[in-house]
């Protein structure tokens, strides 16, 4: 994650302590999917999520064995995701399992089961962080999830969150269909009371994967940052929003750079040593995913490759495997990445991007997805 607000306005962030280590540092924060089911259809999803069970969905025991197992390796998050996790009946039994083990957890979710009485439960176990997805606008929002009503009841979630005093924050997919409505987001942001919002570069994982035509193209890709950067900057300003993020596409912290450059803005030093010590893209290091029925992922996004199942082995097993040919790519980036990407003299900031096994990808063939965006000049490609 890219923390514009904290980078390019200096605003202080509660996240700094899990962004900006020293790469190679620290243990994972985990993506649990615990459920795959959804009650919404949505165009992007990454884990492909239907209105069923997923096949041999883990069971209650099963499913707080790998809280506990986490907690144990000392992940310093568990995310809740799915499918949607609330649509899993033992979810705040999970969520309470993950207090008593005192590891801090938050839900990714489409907030539309979130009723004043969840939003209390929410409350009452701690959760840290509500992040609702949102494609724009009530129209736009509404056909990206296939579901007439979905944004109006994903604001009412978050209304029932701010009532209860539960942390929520927008999550916003960028697709070729929907960046035009980013300045809406803004807006939508400020009046729910909402103080955070990521922005995430299209990942064609799961559904998604069909959306090739929707994934912007780097120039339109550029005028959205920059967008996203003017208007954080004056919504900081301003004191609307705490934090604006953008997640999926690391080619955008040396934009950002280039960016503060450009606009002789201050902070310009601190902003690369803090992006130094992000170390970019970080799959397989910094984040992992864990689905509903036990196999292992380098993060959310890869899903055809199992690095291990933990209901065979345990997590740290999986995570600490020497041989596993995935982790060792992920881990080893200086020796993988493409010859563009070694090239290139931000490359310590970026990490090569982000990357996953596409369905017809092979270990030797991992693609880049989304793609860079910046030219060979900004690179440094022939200087």
């Amino acid at each position: 994650m890219l923390n514009i607000s904290k980078l390019y306005c200096s605003a202080p962030s509660d996240s700094d302590g899990l962004r900006y280590h020293r790469s190679g540092e620290g243990k994972p924060i985990a993506v649990f999917n615990i459920t795959a089911r959804c009650n919404l259809r949505c165009l992007h999803c990454y884990s492909g999520s239907t209105c069923a069970a997923g096949d041999n969905e883990m069971s209650t025991d099963e499913a707080k064995t790998s809280i506990t197992q986490f907690a144990d390796y000392g992940c310093p998050v568990v995310l809740f995701s799915g499918g949607e996790p609330l649509m899993r009946e033992d979810f705040f039994e999970l969520a309470g399992h993950a207090k008593k083990a005192n590891i801090r957890s938050v839900i990714s979710t489409n907030g539309t089961l979130i009723d004043y009485e969840r939003a209390q439960m929410l409350s009452q176990l701690g959760i840290g962080y509500v992040g609702v997805s949102l494609d724009g606008p009530e129209k736009q929002h509404d056909h990206f999830r296939d579901s007439k009503g979905a944004f109006s009841a994903a604001l009412r979630g978050i209304g029932n969150c701010n009532k209860a005093h539960v942390k929520t924050g927008l999550r916003f997919t960028m697709t070729s269909e929907n960046v035009a409505f980013v300045p809406e987001i803004f807006e939508i942001a400020k009046n729910a009371g909402v103080r955070r919002i990521c922005f995430y570069h299209l990942v064609r994982s799961g559904r998604g994967a069909a959306l090739k035509s929707q994934c912007p193209a780097k120039a339109q890709t550029r005028r959205t940052i920059d967008t996203i950067i003017s208007l954080t900057e004056k919504y900081v300003r301003q004191g609307l929003l705490d934090e604006v993020l953008t997640v999926g596409n690391h080619a955008d912290a040396p934009y950002l750079l280039l960016q503060m450059k450009k606009n002789c803005r201050a902070g310009y030093d601190k902003a690369h040593e803090l992006l130094a010590a992000n170390g970019g893209n970080r799959s397989g290091q910094g984040i992992c995913s864990v689905n509903w029925d036990g196999n292992v992922y380098a993060d959310q996004f890869w899903r055809n490759y199992s690095l291990g199942n933990i209901r065979k082995n345990s997590f740290r097993l999986i995570w600490e495997n020497p041989l596993d040919p995935v982790l060792k790519m992920l881990r080893n980036k200086d020796k993988y990445a493409d010859a563009r990407c070694l090239r290139c003299k931000w490359f310590a900031l970026c990490r090569g991007n982000y990357r996953f096994l596409g369905a017809d990808a092979a270990i030797e063939n991992w693609a880049l997805e989304p793609q860079c965006y910046l030219t060979d000049e900004e690179i440094g490609i022939g200087e």
